[in-house]
């Protein structure tokens, strides 16, 4: 029965940090609790983390969030689990112990290994599992270990060594099951998943030299992964969700269907585009456009088509910090409201290189088509609007690559606070913005929301959305010409930064 007490308990663990909290029927995040998480850089290109240490951390916050919301009488129905998506644990199932220290996804050990096979590979990738090689397998790292490192190989040959993302990781150890499964939303970032079959491309692992026995099982994001160990946790429900924190968190915003696209504007910004059960039209026509599965439940796949820009609410610090120019990210967002162009100035926010239109890291960043007459707040204004239009840009190419023309634009994490660049977002795209409340809970909302919408607090993903407050709407007021012109220049000054970086690399 669904009364106003039932609870889901949500786990959100992510790279920097890992969170606990309780989502009730009307969609309030409660009893939220966090705790930092150590990330460790060896040497350049490797990043890892100790994978006990973040199980011990995440039941931690379980905990603490389970004792809250028992103080508040609240009662938990459900468990769902969010997680950071390309990190890899091999562990020793007879100790239940990580082996080896866990491959953070922003790992790039192996880039010149997997660069090797991509001219072979690339193609067949992108058309099937949704990207390239790319630079991080943990695939090719589980089987450098069963080569390299004699207690994996060992665990290998006794039977009890265990592998996979940090979802598989903590489901071995919160479920009764004990089984290493997996679901789409993190396959889908290990490279290797299959996303019109929901299977693993054989082929592909064989080129790593990666052992199928080592793989885990399939499941969908909503599914039933038995209950939760009563001795770890102190309560005994079922798990029935798990899935990967951004799509958990496009969920948690509400963007569900065909045609709704999302930003997370954190470090860099992520541009999604829900396009449904139908693959891309064009996948692979663009490098920095990957297909990702959304969702899975009730047998059908949910796609989605992702682009992104690098370097956004990091360019924005890297202006006020080592440039000084402006005190603070609001600053910069409360001079760009005093005026309503940029005159002619233009910001590329390359600081990494470019993803849009084409790869290109020798892309650099630029602040360009200042005149004596320029103003602080012209600036200011041009640093959004070089965001604004980069993210429009994104919004293109998923739009191309998809086939599917996008409705609305829905906008949460950091930089979303600023009215500024929203507005500027409207009038760059010609539709209206939508800023959701509380976008800092979407993944822990929207892992409830996979749990819960098979009857138990909602009865469908559209029902449990409806708990969603929208805090402001943004509409365009630019006329299509002007919005051609602005576009227009950007495109030249992108193109002319691309030209410059191919004969640079060149020389």
């Amino acid at each position: 029965m669904k009364t106003n007490r039932n609870v889901i308990l949500a786990i959100d663990e992510g790279t920097s940090g890992t969170r606990a909290a309780v989502v009730a029927a009307d969609g309030h995040v409660s009893c939220l609790e966090y705790t930092t998480l150590q990330v460790n850089t060896p040497r350049p290109g490797v990043v890892e983390q100790d994978a006990n240490a973040v199980l011990e951390k995440t039941i931690a916050v379980c905990r603490a969030t389970i004792a809250r919301a028992r103080q508040a009488q609240l009662r938990i129905v459900a468990l769902g689990i969010a997680t950071q998506r390309a990190t890899a644990v091999l562990w020793d199932t007879r100790s239940g112990r990580a082996i080896v220290p866990a491959m953070v996804w922003q790992d790039t050990r192996y880039a010149g290994e997997l660069g090797a096979l991509a001219p072979a590979w690339d193609k067949t990738l992108l058309e099937q599992v949704g990207r390239p090689v790319g630079v991080r397998s943990p695939y090719l790292w589980a089987a450098r270990h069963l080569r390299d490192t004699p207690e994996v190989a060992e665990a290998l040959r006794a039977g009890s060594l265990a592998f996979g993302t940090i979802d598989t990781w903590l489901l071995w150890h919160l479920s009764t099951e004990r089984a290493c499964v997996t679901t789409p939303t993190n396959a889908t970032s290990a490279s290797a998943y299959v996303l019109a079959g929901h299977r693993y491309h054989l082929g592909w692992l064989d080129a790593l030299g990666f052992p199928h026995a080592l793989l885990p099982a399939l499941r969908q994001d909503a599914d039933d992964f038995g209950r939760t160990r009563a001795a770890l946790l102190g309560i005994d429900v079922p798990i029935l969700a798990c899935a990967g924190d951004q799509l958990a968190g496009a969920a948690g915003l509400g963007c569900l269907e065909r045609g709704q696209s999302m930003c997370v504007h954190g470090t860099g910004s992520f541009v999604d585009l829900v396009i449904g059960p139908q693959p891309p039209a064009k996948a692979g026509l663009y490098d920095g456009t990957l297909t990702m599965t959304a969702r899975r439940q009730h047998d059908v796949s949910h796609l989605s088509v992702e682009t992104f820009v690098a370097t956004t609410g990091s360019a924005l610090n890297w202006v006020c910090e080592k440039l000084r120019w402006f005190e603070s990210a609001k600053q910069i967002s409360a001079l760009a409201a005093t005026v309503d162009a940029a005159r002619g100035v233009t910001f590329l926010p390359a600081l990494t290189g470019l993803r849009v239109p084409q790869m290109q890291p020798e892309a650099r960043a630029s602040l360009t088509g200042i005149s004596i007459a320029s103003t602080q707040a012209e600036v200011a204004y041009a640093i959004l609007e070089g965001i604004a239009h980069a993210v429009s840009s994104c919004m293109e190419a998923n739009e191309e690559v998809a086939g599917v023309p996008v409705a609305e634009l829905i906008v949460g994490g950091g930089l979303s606070g600023s009215d500024a660049l929203l507005q500027i977002q409207a009038d760059l795209t010609g539709m209206p913005i939508r800023r959701m409340r509380e976008t800092d809970r979407a993944s822990l909302r929207g892992i409830a929301f996979f749990a819960g919408s098979s009857g138990l607090l909602w009865d469908s993903l559209q029902d449990a959305r409806a708990t969603n407050e929208t805090d402001a709407v943004f509409e365009p007021r630019l006329g299509a010409d002007q919005r051609g012109e602005r576009r227009a220049l950007w495109h030249a000054r992108v193109a002319s930064e691309l030209r410059h970086a191919q004969s640079f690399h060149h020389h």
